[in-house]
């Protein structure tokens, strides 16, 4: 079904002029309308017939909408249900999205909205009429061609990764917010992109924002757009990301990185659906799936004060969780295999065997940088090697004899034992030594590098960040967290 085809749609309100209103609105696009006041007017028509979309208040006079989504769902029928929310109420919403809602409206509904999510809602439903005679559409399909080969570049067939694409897969069908978790290198980005082409925005843009690289004086103009002279250097009218993103998917990586103040504003536009430019006038209507990101843990950045309750209630209707490298050791021969096939591709370089010493090498290390780091260490053996096969040395981290495959467990855990009561910090001749407090032995290290980033440029924050990559709120976090004390600290050097 297209969303240009005919539908039936069924509109449960209590309020007589607001139900005439949205029939009328529906018939305008060659829809079959069917209206109930109430619950049990609700129900009836259900017994009797299957629709395409179900368009329901939340409250009604013998109940509440979210009863009639419950209902639909553990019937296992196929529509597709829109809720109408009272304007602000965002635990409303939030719960209708959970209880298997495509999608919400907020009072007063904007009608080119309305019609815009019954639109969204039939293109979702991608399976064909199982047959004239039994009339119900399949309850399941397979991805479209570009969800299926998204999903194919989450590799690995661990029970984690099977599990994680089952789960994109069925929240792509969904306008729900999407909130995904997980440590740095996980491919947090490749899910989001999953989900983006699994469901019927697969044709719309997929526009991806790196929270923590935006300076904080251009968020707001990157995120909703600036027009000609909203500040020094906007010559043109521009648009944001979320215009950029209309019709498509908006994913927000690092979302914990934003400010305060950002939060707020992104809240009101995921609320309202609207926004407007730095410098305008209007506000103007955007259709965009929400997808964020971050590795880091939300629920104590929200009791810390760093980030708002309100707005991570909103982006965490669905939750998913990227499984780090530890936890799937299972897949890394198939994940070195695709990395290579990929890496070889791109530079044009014959595809080399992995010996098993190599492997042996591999399943050694703890890559606490998880697929990203894999990738790493395969980018430089492959620059190093001279052969046809991948050795242990082609890695370049640690010398040969350093690999020691027969070395029997025990004598290896004893080994482990003994180094880890030296002090946090203190260099030995063993590479692989490990530190009895791992969060302390990192933020020293991280501090000594800060520390000489800063010396090398007079203690300069904007140039040291520009030295290790890092933006200046990056780096002002980081100096605070690590408590480095900068010399002449009234005199900011931000304007710099």
């Amino acid at each position: 079904m297209t969303a240009s085809s005919s539908a039936s749609i069924l509109v449960v309100d209590d309020e007589p002029d607001l139900r005439t209103l949205y029939e009328l609105t529906l018939l305008r696009e060659g829809h079959a309308v069917t209206t109930a006041g109430n619950l049990s007017e609700a129900r009836e028509h259900l017994r009797l017939q299957r629709f395409d979309v179900l368009i329901s208040d939340m409250r009604l006079p013998d109940g509440l909408g979210l009863q009639l989504l419950r209902e639909v769902g553990e019937a296992q029928r196929t529509e597709k249900a829109i809720v109408i929310t009272a304007y602000g109420s965002a635990e409303n919403a939030v719960e209708a999205l959970k209880a298997g809602a495509f999608d919400y409206l907020t009072k007063p509904v904007d009608l080119k909205q309305l019609r815009g999510a019954v639109s969204a809602a039939l293109q979702s439903q991608r399976a064909p009429l199982a047959s004239a005679a039994g009339g119900a559409a399949l309850r399941s399909a397979p991805p479209p061609p570009a969800g299926v080969a998204s999903l194919a570049r989450i590799v690995g067939n661990s029970p984690s990764v099977v599990q994680i694409k089952a789960r994109i897969e069925k929240v792509a069908t969904s306008m729900a917010p999407v909130l995904i978790l997980g440590e740095s290198g996980t491919g947090k980005e490749l899910v989001a992109r999953a989900v983006h082409e699994c469901s019927h925005r697969a044709s719309g843009p997929f526009i991806a924002v790196n929270c923590g690289a935006i300076p904080e004086n251009l968020i707001e103009a990157e995120f909703f757009g600036a027009r000609k002279g909203a500040y020094t250097g906007a010559t043109a009218d521009r648009e944001g990301y979320f215009q950029a993103a209309h019709g498509g998917t908006l994913f927000l990586d690092e979302i914990g990185d934003l400010p305060l103040a950002m939060q707020a504003k992104l809240l009101r536009v995921i609320q309202e659906r609207r926004v407007r430019a730095l410098g305008g006038v209007q506000e103007e209507a955007v259709d965009v799936r929400l997808i964020s990101a971050t590795h880091r843990d939300l629920p104590t950045q929200v009791q810390a004060g760093l980030f708002r309750q309100d707005l991570f209630y909103r982006l965490n209707v669905i939750g998913l969780r990227t499984p780090p490298l530890r936890e799937r050791r299972e897949d890394l021969p198939l994940l070195v295999d695709a990395l290579l096939a990929r890496l070889c591709a791109e530079s044009g370089q014959a595809l080399p065997s992995v010996s098993a010493d190599a492997m042996a090498w591999l399943r050694q290390r703890e890559l606490p940088g998880n697929v990203r780091e894999l990738e790493n260490l395969l980018q430089r053996a492959l620059a190093l090697s001279s052969g046809d096969s991948l050795q242990p040395e082609d890695f370049g981290e640690v010398e040969h004899t350093d690999f020691m495959p027969t070395q029997p467990a025990q004598q290896h855990e004893a080994e482990s034992d003994a180094v880890a009561s030296a002090p946090v910090g203190q260099a030995t001749a063993d590479a692989d030594d490990l530190p009895t407090d791992l969060q302390r032995y990192l933020d020293e290290q991280e501090r000594q590098v800060l520390l000489k980033a800063l010396r090398e440029t007079d203690f300069n924050r904007t140039a040291a960040a520009a030295r290790l990559g890092l933006n200046l709120r990056q780096m002002r976090y980081r100096i605070q967290r690590l408590g480095i004390a900068m010399p002449g600290q009234e005199s900011d050097d931000d304007t710099n």
